[in-house]
């Protein structure tokens, strides 16, 4: 490992006074003195009986000292002597068994074969190390960080009581290296990103566009990571889910925005990898013994995201790793995703950066913001520019309109045809109540014959004859409107169905 490596490592070091009498330890003994004490941590806690976590229990720091030679308590070891503590040991068991982590599981993760480095594309001067079998990253954090995670524990535990299924980072142990004269905090959480799986396109999201571009040295890489710009020039028409799948992801995304709003957290990211399944092919043999036999509940993109919360087996392994099937044009795509940098809270510093940067450029495009405002932005982002719900066919829905059609049509004739049997069978009783005054339905207001052939009629049968004619045009006046209702009616039957 360069000298570099050691300088970035450092940036979540702090150096004491004494470090001129000590020799710094160099990155491979670093290494090994973390895995090591969590080792030992993990080991020590395991032997304690089980209870339940208490307040107290959030807040509690043990300190041990490892000396090379070892003592009655600790082993010895190749490393120099170093000092570990280990926060809120009680609570973070039981966040390990919450996700299904056996002890000799966690133990085999992260000490029998050496730590994978990675690269750090974002900001921050935190270092990443993956465990061989691709189960947890251990990411180097600022002290202000760890602090601040140490206060998050009682709000964390409550939310994943819950619900264990969220995008948001799984924690599974914090600890503090002292070795000389250096001070390391790491904290161990999942691995979003399977290293088995080929990400054809890597993404740092959130939602804002103020120098949200890739860096020319970021994109020399051989996996570059871009960000938000950079995802609408190279996926304009987004990620396409089927509407089940994006409306439970969108739901799982906003119901996990809300919970960092209410801790006021502020500038995390939505990491995020795309493997295009028709590149190439998946094939077992090149992925060595990666995510070989799942340890941890809920780890998988897809678990995250569905699935009954009660249910305490981890999905079966194949091919996908857990991926969430998606479409971006012709391609289909496995998408790999959980929201990273949750460590951020809005406090004076970042109210001050926030208030400068928006003397300067547009305040509501740049990363830093209030935490509702944020939330609001980030969930905006995600659900209109790079998730969309795919529509149904256009076939199947020309189908279902042809039939609604056919249904209006056959309903507005059935409507038609009972109007004119009300009709005629009105206009029969009329003829029945007036005997054989009325020689046809259709016209009401005629005399029949026997009137019009009387030569010599009296004045009484006269105004008889125009009170009747009084009574049929009434008739007709009744007729009337129910035909024109019923011409309306159908008229707008066929109009909703058409």
């Amino acid at each position: 490992m360069s000298t570099e490596t050691a300088n970035k490592l450092e940036g979540g070091t702090k150096t004491s006074k004494t470090s001129k009498d000590h020799k710094k330890p160099t990155p491979e003994a670093l290494k090994g003195a973390i895995q090591l004490g969590i080792g030992y941590a993990v080991g020590n806690q395991s032997s304690k009986p089980d209870r339940d976590v208490l307040m107290q229990d959030f807040s509690v720091v043990e300190t041990v000292f490892l000396p090379s030679d070892g003592s009655n308590l600790t082993p010895a070891h190749h490393f120099p002597d170093f000092r570990l503590k280990t926060y809120a040991p009680l609570a973070f068991r039981y966040f390990r068994e919450l996700f299904g982590i056996k002890p000799d599981d966690y133990l085999y993760s992260i000490c029998k074969e050496p730590l994978i480095e990675l690269s750090n594309p974002g900001a921050s001067s935190s270092w990443f190390y993956l465990t061989s079998d691709d189960e947890f990253i251990i990411k180097t954090v600022e002290h202000k960080e760890a602090e601040f995670l140490q206060k998050l524990l009682p709000g964390y535990y409550m939310n994943l009581n819950q619900n264990p299924r969220t995008l948001l980072p799984k924690f599974y142990g914090l600890y503090c290296i002292q070795c000389g004269g250096v001070t390391v905090r790491v904290v161990v959480m999942n691995n979003v990103l399977p290293r088995a799986m080929k990400m054809h396109f890597k993404y740092d999201l959130k939602g804002s566009s103020y120098k949200r571009r890739a860096s020319r040295k970021e994109r020399v890489k051989t996996s570059p990571t871009f960000k938000d710009l950079d995802f609408q020039d190279i996926h304009q028409d987004g990620l396409c889910f089927d509407p089940e799948t994006y409306n439970a992801l969108m739901k799982t995304l906003q119901r996990d925005c809300r919970v960092l709003e209410s801790f006021k957290i502020m500038d995390y990211s939505l990491l995020l990898g795309i493997h295009v399944l028709d590149r190439k092919p998946l094939s077992r043999g090149n992925r060595c013994d990666s995510r070989r036999g799942q340890k941890v509940l809920y780890s998988t993109a897809l678990e995250s995201i569905q699935g009954n919360v009660k249910d305490p087996e981890p999905v079966a392994d194949d091919d996908t790793l857990g991926g969430i099937p998606a479409k971006n044009k012709d391609e289909n795509l496995l998408i790999f995703l959980g929201i990273i940098d949750i460590l951020q809270s809005y406090r004076f510093i970042k109210k001050v950066e926030h208030s400068w940067k928006a003397l300067v450029h547009d305040g509501d495009t740049v990363s830093v913001h209030r935490p509702g405002f944020y939330a609001d932005r980030f969930l905006k982002f995600m659900g209109t520019t790079v998730f969309r719900k795919l529509h149904p066919l256009r076939g199947a829905s020309s189908k279902r309109k042809r039939s609604s059609f056919y249904a209006g049509k056959s309903a507005s004739q059935e409507f038609l045809s009972m109007q004119r049997e009300k009709k005629e069978e009105k206009a029969q009783s009329m003829d029945n109540l007036d005997g054989n005054f009325y020689s046809s339905s259709k016209q009401p207001d005629l005399l029949p014959k026997s009137a019009l052939t009387e030569s010599t009629q009296t004045d009484e049968d006269e105004t008889e004859n125009s009170e009747d004619r009084r009574d049929s045009s009434s008739t007709l006046a009744l007729d009337d409107p129910l035909a024109s209702l019923s011409r309306s009616q159908s008229d707008s039957e066929l109009d909703v169905y058409l």
